[in-house]
């Protein structure tokens, strides 16, 4: 594989990735009812903070050195981001 075609894949498939969690985080809702997209962008972020916790735990459960960092901060960047979720929906 030449590297421009694998520089435009991996690129790829980070837009895909933030497009699926601004859907994910109701990216219409705004534009329906015509209020900020502040929500979505915090929204998005929270979900990527998510994604990157579940990284490093799978990095943890298949690297020999620094697993106990990978497990600490992957638990933890998946437990701040499901303090946030619930402080946006309003339940903390």
């Amino acid at each position: 594989m030449n590297f421009p075609s694998s520089k435009i894949l991996v690129s790829f498939k980070y837009v895909y990735l933030v497009a699926f969690f601004a859907l994910l985080s109701g990216f219409f809702y705004p534009l329906i009812t015509n209020q900020s997209f502040d929500g979505v962008i915090i929204g998005v972020l929270v979900l990527f903070g998510g994604l990157a916790g579940g990284v490093l735990l799978y990095k943890a459960a298949t690297s020999e050195k620094n697993r106990i960092i990978f497990l600490g901060v992957g638990f933890t960047l998946m437990t701040v981001s499901l303090h946030f979720i619930f402080q946006l929906t309003g339940r903390v």
